[in-house]
């Protein structure tokens, strides 16, 4: 098959859903497919920033959401343009990854199946960019459910943003986990040593590593608020967040406010292809989603990453989270927004280093087991047959 990865969204850009693409084209060229990607990045830039994000701003600014809907229709307008090239007809399914590339591609008449990784307004609503219960909030969920009834094939990340679909557009959608290319991502502890070289970052520093987009729903406050009893008993202790994202000044602030922020690394934007070095370079990953707005972690590409790199991994047992992680056999799940739970996994892990091992291990495994892209395009290429045959 011919298949085209179309999203509104940048590709590719740091998070999960450009991960996702990435990873799920490995796996369908695996198969033989041939598979492109067009993205909001495919878009010439004086367009993307003078008419889809320039007015945003002031549009918000009269109404909240606003801007956020005006952006997100611009995006839709521009991909379709470029959906109507004579050159896409050939693509035998489109397999968008949000509801207005849908509805661009559905607007050209072509083959479509819709990815869903979140819930889009009501993430929209937790970082602040739509009001809860405004006309905006509801214009999107408008095209959120339109778009699943209109599409040939739903799949969902995690079993309820399933439900979800199932609930509010009364569609059955199809679930398939997220999953990381285990060829990538498997353990490199033996060069530790060298990535800590390379990177600046002292040989004795006990290193917790949270790869996560500095936003609310995935808690990143919470491991800055739960260091204080960490350095009190390892001094040498280390925060090192990977992510951009609104929150970031408000933990710089709050870091300094406790006193611990010369142990706080912030790093910014991190190539994905350098992840796997921070992985192995670190000695516990973190993962501290919490519930915001009704939105809950799906299935963290970041936390399938951490348990295929051979470092042990704390988790908040929030959405779908609790699907990979099994308390205590390859993870630890602690309760969401617990600052002393939390601090007591950092210091449980660092005191029992070979639990920490054990646990690694077992996660290796399952990823190996469950989680692979290669398993996955599998599924993914049979939803796409199904698709094209009974519409």
């Amino acid at each position: 098959m011919k298949i085209l990865l179309a999203t509104t969204y940048d590709y590719p850009h740091l998070g999960g859903l450009s991960t996702h693409m990435t990873t799920l084209k490995t796996g369908l060229e695996n198969l033989g497919h041939t598979v492109e990607t067009l993205s909001f990045s495919d878009v010439p830039k004086w367009r993307r920033d003078f008419i889809a994000r320039g007015p945003s701003f002031l549009l918000n600014k009269a109404s909240l959401g606003a801007g956020y809907v005006w952006t997100l229709n611009r995006r839709q307008e521009f991909l379709e343009q470029i959906l109507k090239d004579e050159a896409y007809k050939s693509f035998d399914v489109i397999n968008a990854q949000d509801v207005f590339a849908t509805r661009a591609a559905l607007n050209v008449g072509l083959p479509t199946v819709t990815t869903t990784h979140g819930y889009l307004t009501f993430e929209g609503i937790s970082k602040g960019s739509v009001a809860e219960g405004s006309k905006h909030a509801q214009k999107l969920l408008d095209v959120e459910y339109s778009m699943y009834k209109k599409t040939r094939a739903v799949i969902t990340v995690d079993t309820r943003i399933k439900e979800y679909i199932k609930r509010e557009a009364n569609v059955e959608a199809s679930m398939i986990k997220n999953f990381i290319d285990v060829e990538d991502f498997k353990p490199e502890l033996e060069r530790r040593a060298e990535f800590r070289t390379k990177y600046g970052i002292a040989q004795d520093e006990l290193i917790f590593f949270i790869p996560r987009r500095l936003t609310k729903k995935n808690g990143v406050i919470y491991p800055i608020l739960s260091f204080p009893p960490v350095l009190e008993k390892y001094p040498n202790a280390r925060l090192v967040f990977a992510g951009t994202g609104e929150m970031m000044e408000q933990m710089k602030a709050k870091a300094k406010e406790l006193g611990i922020d010369k142990n706080v690394t912030m790093l910014g934007a991190v190539d994905h292809k350098d992840m796997i070095q921070y992985y192995a370079l670190s000695d516990i990953a973190l993962v501290p989603s919490i519930y915001s707005a009704g939105v809950e972690e799906a299935t963290s590409i970041s936390a399938l990453e951490a348990m295929g790199s051979g470092i042990p991994l704390i988790a908040c047992a929030v959405g779908g989270l609790k699907e990979i992680v099994d308390h205590n056999t390859d993870g630890l799940l602690v309760e969401e927004q617990n600052v002393e739970q939390l601090s007591d996994a950092m210091i449980y892990l660092l005191a029992n280093p070979q639990e920490g091992e054990k646990l690694a291990t077992a996660a290796r495994t399952k990823i190996i087991e469950q989680y692979s892209h290669f398993a996955a395009a599998e599924k993914y290429e049979k939803i796409y047959q199904q698709a094209l045959t009974t519409n």
